[in-house]
């Protein structure tokens, strides 16, 4: 196997700078994040929606079925974080990615536990707080983003330079518009040890969503996935009912309540569970608009190894 070192992999014991983004029903079951992991990028088990039953067969589904090493995303304000983050340390993840909180919150009984501990951070004052705290690494999102981009929408290409340039001896993963090799090769030469795709492993055999979702995200363009939900969270999400009306409320300057609860009516279970793809949250990244066919994981890995090489040789000297 082609292995690329970088901080990040000596860090996390992986042969490759590539990371399956945890990514809510998506990446909720086994499936995904073992092909990416025994392909030897970092696959990421999305604890978000799972419940703790179903998190702690997933988990022993991942240890049984490879030794390489996976990771578990957990966002700290889901319901039960607590019950959660013990049921983890019971079972010694080998990675956490938690994000959405403040990283004192588990970072000491994790690490005594020989957890390696990455925190979410979107902004140079966030990665110095979580420097601090002592996290082993950052992944570090811009505005390219599906899911939860940053609300000041900065770019990743502004972002990770921001980061790296605040907290320069710490392992950073560059998240947020990366779909092939070429993302790759961008990634480690903005200061980042590697680069973390979700929008690009939605579209895998592997991935737990609806075929309706798939096609969402392989007719995008790339100015499809917009970001809505102003004073909310912001999410980016393909164009549908849910989007078109959100957009017509922000531009209305709708009461933030009367937003709030459009944007509660919708999840990203209708889309990505059940299909209903006019009414639910289609999260993707900008980079949908790059992504033309669903492969397997592994495929995936390999081709953006390919790419990344190719990238690389073709830079002048």
């Amino acid at each position: 196997m082609t292995t690329l070192a970088t901080d990040v992999t000596r860090l996390l014991g992986i042969d490759l700078p590539i990371v399956q983004a945890g990514m809510s029903w998506a990446s909720s079951s086994p499936e995904l994040p073992l092909a990416v992991s025994r392909a030897g990028g970092l696959g990421v088990l999305a604890a978000g929606p799972m419940r703790p039953d179903d998190l702690r067969g997933a988990v022993r589904a991942l240890r049984a079925g490879t030794d390489r090493p996976f990771a578990v995303n957990l966002p700290l304000y889901r319901k039960g974080a607590e019950e959660v983050m013990d049921l983890l340390l019971a079972e010694r993840v080998p990675v956490l990615i938690a994000s959405q909180g403040g990283p004192r919150r588990y970072l000491d009984r994790f690490q005594a536990a020989g957890t390696v501990c990455l925190h979410v951070v979107a902004s140079p004052e966030h990665a110095r707080k979580a420097a601090d705290a002592g996290v082993d690494g950052l992944v570090v999102v811009g505005a390219e983003a599906g899911g939860h981009p940053p609300p000041e929408l900065v770019s990743t290409l502004v972002i990770v330079r921001a980061v790296a340039r605040a907290v320069p001896d710490l392992p950073l993963i560059a998240s947020g518009g990366f779909a092939d090799g070429a993302g790759l090769a961008a990634a480690l030469a903005l200061g980042a040890g590697a680069a973390q795709f979700g929008t690009r492993f939605l579209a895998s055999t592997e991935a737990n969503v609806h075929p309706a979702y798939q096609r969402a995200v392989l007719a995008a363009s790339v100015t499809d996935a917009q970001p809505v939900g102003r004073d909310l969270g912001v999410i980016r999400a393909l164009p549908n009912t849910f989007t078109r009306d959100m957009t017509k409320l922000e531009h209305d300057g709708a009461d933030v309540e009367d937003r709030r609860a459009r944007f509660a009516k919708s999840t990203l279970k209708m889309a990505a569970f059940d299909g209903d793809v006019d009414n639910g949250k289609i999260e993707a990244g900008q980079s949908a608009g790059l992504v033309d066919e669903v492969r397997p994981a592994a495929e995936i890995v390999r081709t953006l190894v390919a790419e990344y090489l190719a990238a690389v040789r073709s830079l002048p000297g």
